[in-house]
């Protein structure tokens, strides 16, 4: 089998990080890792080998880089700041760098992604984005006003009207937990965020969210799929945790928006 090149952006987060050391050690694929921070990438991989350097806002970083990928995993995410410590009684206030905000990063940013691997001639985009998208008066979009999750979807539609094949990945709430011991849920447009199944706490297990993106860059039945992701709690998965990823990606469609 002829191993496949992977460029993952957001190597140095939380969940790409996750993704970028599977892929590693998987011998179907040779794995790229795009960054800003050279710094950030010896702190928590050991060295920049296989390292590329850039912004996302700037489409020209990412050509040396996706040059000679077969697929392309999107992990790049903004994030808010807090303003200042909240009084007693008040709730904190956040705020997005001017040059940092999700109208820029997730969406232009993401845009900037999907032109250059369709320029490259990537076969496969796996973009990890999050639930809630369809409100827009979800907390997430009030955090500094910059509506995060309403980006998100738009790249996301920009992503499945650029014709290259693709899976979208929409997390529930992401935890610090290991992976492979829970049964996984998937559900469309905020169906299980609105209604989950025996009131379940709609989040889950990073290392689960990065386990599905690395079975989807193998699983046909992932290609033009997009769903969200949650899983049942560890003690509530007993018998029924996720292996077959082949069968929980058929039970999923095309994006709808």
């Amino acid at each position: 089998m002829t191993t496949k090149q992977i460029l993952v952006t957001g190597a140095t987060g939380k969940t790409g990080s996750i993704v970028y050391q599977k892929l590693k050690q998987n011998q179907n694929f040779e794995v790229k890792g795009f960054a800003r921070d050279p710094e950030k990438v010896t702190e928590l991989f050991g060295s920049t080998t296989g390292f590329y350097f850039g912004d996302i806002k700037d489409k020209s970083t990412l050509e040396s880089a996706i040059k000679g990928c077969q697929g392309l995993v999107i992990l790049t995410s903004s994030f808010p700041k807090m303003v200042a410590p909240p009084k007693p009684g008040e709730r904190p206030q956040f705020e997005y760098d001017a040059d940092s905000t999700p109208e820029l990063v997730d969406y232009q940013g993401q845009k900037n992604q999907i032109d250059a691997a369709s320029a490259a001639g990537i076969e496969h985009i796996v973009l990890v984005g999050s639930m809630g998208g369809t409100n827009e008066n979800h907390p997430l979009n009030m955090m500094g006003n910059g509506k995060i999750l309403i980006w998100k979807r738009k790249a996301e539609e920009y992503l499945v009207n650029s014709g290259i094949n693709y899976t979208i990945i929409r997390a529930g709430g992401l935890l610090d937990q290991p992976g492979g011991s829970r049964k996984l849920l998937v559900g469309d447009n905020d169906e299980l965020l609105n209604n989950p199944p025996d009131g379940i706490a709609t989040s889950i297990p990073r290392a689960d969210v990065a386990e599905t993106v690395i079975q989807a860059l193998q699983e046909r039945s992932a290609i033009n799929k997009g769903f969200d992701l949650i899983s049942y709690p560890e003690e509530d998965s007993q018998g029924a945790v996720t292996q077959d990823f082949a069968a929980l990606f058929a039970q999923t469609t095309a994006a709808k928006f």
